[in-house]
């Protein structure tokens, strides 16, 4: 992965929201990666660690607080002219957690569709855009008698295609899948995940996708990186993270996944994490894990472990690896 090209580069990213004049809640707090062309990139955790936040502040939805978020050798988080814009959000889309709220119930499915369309390629005409629409919803598994209806006639499965169709629409690059099967029941997320696989393939994508469960994030993503209350803990491909989880907090993440083979899971020690996660707006000395950490030390109440790569490409934030 290291010798593909860069697309995008996030420099020490941050957003704080402020409650009040005294209370920031630091929701991304000073994370860096990068993400290569033709990858996916997973970025895992639990709820409320900052991931979705993460997406949104690089897509723009969200104004960062410090940091660089760069796309092609250009910092996007920089003032920019209404064009510059335009063409950004082209290559970049998002496909979003919810389908049922994601999705105006006024419109049919074709006008939600060709509504990018309409704004990034102003010469086609109305047909031209209806053919472009259904060419689309064939495209993620429906067909042009889906055109007309409008989202509350479909499932939740059928919903998220058609939000996989919109942010086909305009062409883009790079898309940021915002826990896109979530919302799903466990039967059609495989579905899903598989669409988006073939999607890539097809298209040449590039993906960030945002999950909180790992076992169904192993089967689309190239590389990992796991969150935990604003920060990356760890990172590295996804074949390593589950042969050779580092950080204690992906270690637990894992050891919760169960394993179809009744003996081995039997068998095998599970990682309980004690203690609630703790608040956003008021974290932990040091490090933010050690709260709830099996093997926290002295030194974690004190000092913020520093993101190094301990192995070639696997990355971590742990005093244990110091």
């Amino acid at each position: 992965m290291i010798d593909k090209e860069k697309l995008l580069e996030v420099k020490n990213l941050k957003k704080y929201f402020t409650a009040d004049k005294k209370q920031v809640l630091r929701a991304v707090d000073d994370i860096s990666f990068d993400v290569y062309k033709g990858e996916t990139l997973g970025l895992v955790g639990e709820s409320g660690c900052g991931k979705s936040t993460a997406g949104r502040t690089i897509n723009n939805l969200y104004n960062a607080t410090s940091g660089q978020v760069i796309y092609n050798g250009e910092d996007i988080l920089v003032k920019r002219s209404p064009d510059e814009i335009k063409d950004m959000n082209k290559k970049m889309q998002m496909i979003f957690q919810d389908p049922y709220s994601s999705l105006d119930p006024r419109l049919t499915v074709l006008e939600i569709i060709s509504e990018g369309i309409r704004n990034h390629y102003p010469d086609l005409n109305k047909e031209e855009r209806q053919v472009k629409v259904i060419e689309l919803l064939e495209l993620v598994g429906l067909n042009k008698k889906h055109a007309n209806r409008y989202p509350h006639e479909f499932s939740g499965g059928q919903r998220q295609r058609i939000g996989i169709a919109r942010a086909l629409a305009v062409e883009p690059e790079f898309i940021i899948a915002d826990e896109p099967i979530a919302a799903l029941d466990v039967s059609i997320q495989a579905q899903i995940v598989n669409l988006l696989k073939e999607l890539q393939q097809e298209k040449g994508l590039t993906y960030l996708f945002i999950a909180h469960d790992l076992s169904m994030v192993k089967h689309i993503s190239d590389r990992i990186a796991v969150m935990y209350l604003g920060g990356l803990v760890e990172l590295t491909d996804s074949e390593e993270l589950y042969s050779d989880p580092l950080h204690p907090y992906t270690q637990a993440l894992l050891s919760a996944i169960p394993i179809p083979n009744p003996v081995i899971e039997r068998s095998r020690e599970r990682v309980i994490l004690t203690g609630d996660v703790p608040d956003p707006s008021n974290p932990p000395s040091g490090c933010r894990f050690r709260t709830r950490c099996p093997a926290a030390m002295d030194i974690c109440a004190k000092v913020l472990p520093t993101w190094r790569e301990v192995k070639k490409q696997h990355y971590v934030a742990c005093h244990l690896y110091e």
